[in-house]
């Protein structure tokens, strides 16, 4: 959102007005939340389905929608043309360029006095990367996200994001899982998807990480989730201030 200031002379009112920040809303937020965390926690799957059609509007009548089909993956990709294509291949090799060279790795000394000392390291289980797929979808999410997580090693790594009432992906998204080696995309998102992906419900695995962008629901369920499962970090909104 962008706020237009006009500055008359009044610096201490444009910098108070700059600063202000409300507290209060944090406080709405992270109640919200954790009523929606506590429910997908008591009722699973029932849970999950209202609010998928309570805040985007889709309609889930089986487990079966909560997953883009095979169908539907090929559907989409036909709607990427071989140029876009190109340039998330390339955009791949360029990202594992870089982060092949931060993968840690075991050791071990062994001392003249029977001592071993040393690292063991060993991937996340199963990880889940969160999309945006509301007012923007970002291929550029599911490529930074999910190559540095196949090169630790993570062999189980989904896909959510949320759609909209006509229940489908962006096929950016699509195809750039496809590029990146992800199978599994959950249709759901929102603070509902993070506590479904964080607990687990009656046919979804709960994952051992969540990583990625959202909006400030997304990022207090994260926060709220953390300990039950691991996160990257909780993020906020990028801040652009321009001066003219």
């Amino acid at each position: 959102m962008l706020k237009i200031i006009d500055y008359k002379g009044n610096l201490e009112a444009i910098a108070t007005k700059l600063d202000s920040r409300k507290e209060s809303v944090n406080k709405e937020v992270n109640d919200a939340v954790l009523k929606i965390i506590d429910d997908i926690n008591t009722r699973g799957n029932e849970a999950l389905f209202e609010y998928c059609l309570k805040f985007d509007g889709y309609k889930i009548n089986n487990e079966d929608d909560l997953i883009v089909s095979e169908e539907e993956k090929e559907e989409a990709l036909k709607l990427i043309d071989e140029d876009y294509m190109r340039i998330l291949e390339r955009t791949k090799e360029q990202i594992i360029a870089f982060h092949k060279n931060q993968v840690d790795k075991s050791w071990s000394l062994f001392k003249d006095n029977g001592v071993i000392m040393g690292q063991m390291v060993r991937p996340i289980e199963r990880v889940a990367l969160y999309v945006p797929g509301g007012t923007a979808s970002y291929p550029s999410t599911v490529l930074m996200n999910a190559l540095p997580a196949k090169l630790a090693g993570v062999k189980d790594l989904v896909i959510i994001t949320p759609v909209k009432e006509d229940g489908k992906v962006n096929p950016v998204i699509i195809a750039a899982a496809k590029v990146s080696g992800v199978n599994t995309i959950y249709k759901f998102g929102g603070a509902q998807g993070v506590a479904a992906i964080a607990h687990g419900t009656q046919t979804i695995k709960k994952a051992d990480k969540i990583v990625g962008p959202g909006n400030i629901f997304v990022a207090t369920a994260k926060k709220l989730s953390y300990g039950l499962v691991d996160i990257d970090m909780v993020a906020g909104p990028s801040e652009v201030l321009v001066i003219a």
